[in-house]
């Protein structure tokens, strides 16, 4: 799976190309925002103000909406068990 993580005039856009599918992403966002996941700190977690997952399998894209950094996402990205295993 490749990942790139580009910064947005709101926010932070990452595009998922390859071997990923759409529920894999989904089920990120969903454990972010229930506060299930350690792949960010609480601090960075403040920061973001919306997240929209958009695409389909092969091609997703998710789009973070806050003051949040490029390398914050990177990190983040780094240590997710969901599209890391």
């Amino acid at each position: 799976m490749k990942k790139d993580v580009i910064k947005t005039k709101n926010g932070v856009k990452v595009s998922f190309s390859g071997v990923v599918k759409k529920r894999q992403i989904v089920k990120m966002v969903e454990n972010c925002s229930k506060g299930e996941c350690e792949c960010m700190s609480d601090e960075t977690k403040k920061k973001i103000t919306d997240m929209k997952v958009e695409g389909r399998d092969g091609e997703v894209s998710l789009n973070l909406s806050g003051e949040v950094s490029r390398e914050e996402i990177q990190a983040a990205l780094a240590k997710s068990k969901v599209i890391n295993d």
